[in-house]
């Protein structure tokens, strides 16, 4: 019985779930801005304790790896790292697209026929700008991720042969602009959750798909710029 803690910070969602053979059986989550710091070792310690357990119960930490916010990815992979630090126990990264996909498969089953039809998970990137990737109905990547400016033109050439469901923080974005497309379904109020990772992480751990945990960091796809403070007489 594989017993794992699984993290998920890439967005402005703080999730944090603990999974005993792939079944989810405590939750935590806030969807509340800026809150991953304050909050996440707090979930963690509720999960572990709400399923009957203690942290040396643990037989590994899933995070997710990224694409997303850069300093909520920071954070989950640190926590996620010292956990397994701490207790000797393996690292398991998860893309955070993969486990959306994951997610909107689940999700979007019962509402219809899903032959012919791909998942879009998108991560806002400011502006006209996400991270996305294509995956079909088993949830299969059929088109790697990226970082990909939103326009009239985007996903044509896929639109034209399949129906794509678009969802996550990003997906607006396309709806602003690809309402028009008869093949573009857009699916709201989803976003990422740790919740998605649980099965994934099960079979990466019977696999024994390890992170090395000194080395490991998130995949931010983009550099992290800073920006120029705007505080008075700090330049």
């Amino acid at each position: 019985m594989a017993k794992i803690l699984n993290i998920e910070t890439s967005t402005r969602v703080c999730s944090v779930v603990l999974s005993i053979d792939g079944e989810v059986v405590s939750v935590q989550e806030s969807h509340t801005k800026n809150s991953h710091a304050e909050q996440i070792s707090l979930f963690s310690q509720k999960v572990v304790v709400d399923a009957g357990l203690k942290f040396s119960d643990l037989d590994a930490v899933s995070v997710s790896k990224g694409p997303g916010s850069y300093t909520g990815l920071r954070i989950g992979v640190s926590t996620a790292k010292g956990y397994c630090y701490g207790l000797d126990i393996p690292l398991i990264s998860i893309g955070t697209l993969t486990a959306m996909a994951a997610g909107m498969k689940i999700k979007f089953n019962s509402n219809g026929d899903l032959d012919n039809t791909l998942f879009c998970p998108m991560i806002d990137a400011r502006r006209m700008e996400v991270y996305t990737a294509l995956f079909s109905n088993d949830t299969r990547e059929v088109e790697g991720v990226t970082a990909k400016i939103i326009d009239s033109e985007s996903f044509n050439d896929k639109l034209s042969k399949y129906k794509l469901i678009f969802a996550g923080d990003g997906a607006p974005k396309c709806k602003e602009v690809l309402s028009y497309q008869e093949n573009a379904i857009f699916y709201d109020d989803f976003f990422p959750s740790a919740t998605y990772q649980s099965k994934i992480a099960e079979q990466k751990y019977l696999n024994k798909e390890f992170e090395d945990t000194a080395y490991f960091e998130p995949y931010y796809l983009k550099e992290f710029v800073a920006g120029i403070s705007r505080v008075k007489g700090l330049r």
